[in-house]
């Protein structure tokens, strides 16, 4: 995707380091703690939520944190607004990022965590949606104080910014809530499946490769299916025509939260075989970064922040303890 012509370029700040930023991370790629393997932390199945609509999500308010109030004024960083915590978000389709119908204020889990940090710093919530190839730089010119938009922690994007994790990035395999299938964890498991997956995305190397361990072992692969849509792909898992679908857990889990009509039944890291933190993400060496995480931190322990990804589903996508720039996903 092309960078916003209005942007200004940004001193210092290399065209190659730029479009490397941007690349990884499109709008629903969507993240297992930084160490992990596709073996490590797969969440338990789950069994589909009553249905639910997204207009009847709470959104959850935070308090404000008394220590990152301290660590923000010892910082030396300024506020674009002051008074004001300025946040670059999304606005695609629920759960992540949306302007509900009628509204012009988004909402979702990104735009909900964005507002519990200003909180929790002191500041107030000053939201703006932005297109995706826009925010880098955005970002990088003091255009927004921070961004929490279903980012990616990459190494190439940490060399000119400051991250705080507070979400896994997981792919996720769902089936019709009455499936016998109970769990897809490994290649023996999808031996003879017919499973939708999306050309050239990571998702579908996965199953390459699984079909590759498949055939070496002389065991049927599975039989991978493509489709232009996601409507086409529900018709043809609702009907029976396909066993299962595998893709962006975010997305996957909150259908199966709004209509009850699905169920996940395994969990492979989004970044496979090496995983990387969904994160909020500065300007490198601001400040800002350190009491971030500690409002993070602080939403973790009390719960706030568990509220927030089991309004919209997203509780195997949750992280225990927020982290400031860990590993990410390498340089390609």
């Amino acid at each position: 995707m092309a960078l916003s012509k209005k942007q200004g370029v940004v001193v210092g700040v290399t065209a190659a380091a730029i479009a490397a930023i941007v690349a990884v991370g499109a709008v629903v790629a969507l993240n297992q703690p930084a160490a992990a393997t596709a073996a490590d932390s797969t969440p338990k199945p789950t069994k589909s939520a009553a249905k639910i609509s997204a207009d009847s999500v709470p959104w959850v308010e935070g308090d404000v944190v008394p220590k990152a109030v301290e660590a923000l004024k010892k910082s030396g960083f300024t506020p674009v607004e002051p008074g004001k915590l300025t946040v670059a978000v999304g606005a695609f389709v629920p759960p992540l990022s949306y302007v509900p119908d009628g509204k012009t204020l988004p909402a979702g889990t990104e735009p909900n965590i964005g507002s519990l940090i200003a909180q929790g710093l002191g500041l107030k919530y000053n939201p703006v949606v932005v297109a995706w190839a826009d925010w880098p730089l955005g970002i990088q010119s003091g255009k927004y104080d921070l961004i929490t938009s279903n980012v990616t922690v990459t190494e190439a994007r940490k060399e000119l910014l400051d991250f705080a994790s507070y979400r896994q990035d997981l792919l996720g395999f769902y089936v019709k809530s009455d499936s016998r299938i109970t769990k897809i964890e490994k290649a023996a498991d999808i031996s003879g499946l017919k499973i939708v997956v999306g050309s050239g995305t990571n998702q579908e190397q996965v199953l390459l490769k699984w079909n590759d361990e498949l055939k070496t072992a002389g065991k049927a692969p599975a039989d991978l299916q493509y489709y232009d849509d996601n409507a086409a792909a529900t018709l043809a898992l609702q009907s029976g025509r396909v066993d299962a679908v595998f893709g962006p857990n975010a997305a996957y889990a909150w259908a199966a939260r709004e209509t009850g009509a699905t169920k996940l039944v395994g969990i492979v890291p989004g970044g496979w075989p090496q995983a990387a933190a969904i994160a909020a993400g500065t300007a490198k060496g601001n400040g800002l970064i350190e009491p971030v995480n500690i409002v993070l931190n602080e939403l973790i322990a009390n719960g706030k922040y568990a509220q927030v990804l089991k309004g919209w589903g997203l509780d195997s996508e949750g992280v225990t303890t927020s982290e400031i720039n860990p590993p990410g996903l390498p340089k390609s």
